[in-house]
């Protein structure tokens, strides 16, 4: 079990030790912005006015029936004698009250025009150009290199550099 163990920390050591990675600063040549083209809806709306019939007002009073009722039953009050009295007022009141609707009703319009606000709306959409990020030209020793970040960089960029020994055999030279 230890012979695994020193086996494996052997391997882990000498992959450590060929590759080595370090931060270092790269100088920004160009920045370009990026933009998206995205549509933006929103509302349009508009206001119209039109004209619509609704019920007249006063054209279902009852001004005419009170005042034809109560003079139909005075007349029926005056024409009839003893227990026929009440009933020519009685019927009295309902002629009149009918003959005064009609009177009051016959001049009268039962609809009139008003005027009424519609709204419509429908939704458009307009073209907006949408910033995604910055194209980023740098140079590392004497290098270019070019990548896309989200934010604005300074003069400089930091860069990850990855040093790695090539074997003897990839590059065909002896030492």
């Amino acid at each position: 079990m230890k012979r695994i163990t020193l086996l494996a920390l052997a391997a882990a050591a000498a992959a450590h030790a060929q590759a080595q990675d370090f931060v270092d600063r790269a100088r920004v040549q160009r920045v370009d912005p990026q933009y998206q083209t995205v549509q933006v809806p929103r509302d349009e709306c508009t206001s119209q006015w039109v004209s619509e019939p609704r019920p007249a007002v006063g054209a279902n009073g009852y001004g005419g029936v009170i005042v034809g009722g109560v003079a139909g039953g005075l007349i029926g009050n005056q024409v009839g004698k003893g227990h026929g009295r009440e009933a020519a007022t009685a019927a009295g009141a309902v002629i009149g009250a009918i003959a005064g609707d009609r009177i009051a009703s016959r001049g009268a319009q039962p609809y009139e025009q008003a005027q009424r606000e519609v709204r419509s709306c429908r939704t458009v959409y307009e073209q907006q150009a949408q910033l995604t990020g910055y194209l980023v030209t740098y140079e590392y020793r004497g290098h270019e290199y070019s990548t896309v970040m989200r934010e604005q960089p300074g003069h400089t960029v930091p860069v990850r550099v990855s040093v790695t020994p090539i074997e003897e055999q990839e590059t065909g030279r002896r030492r």
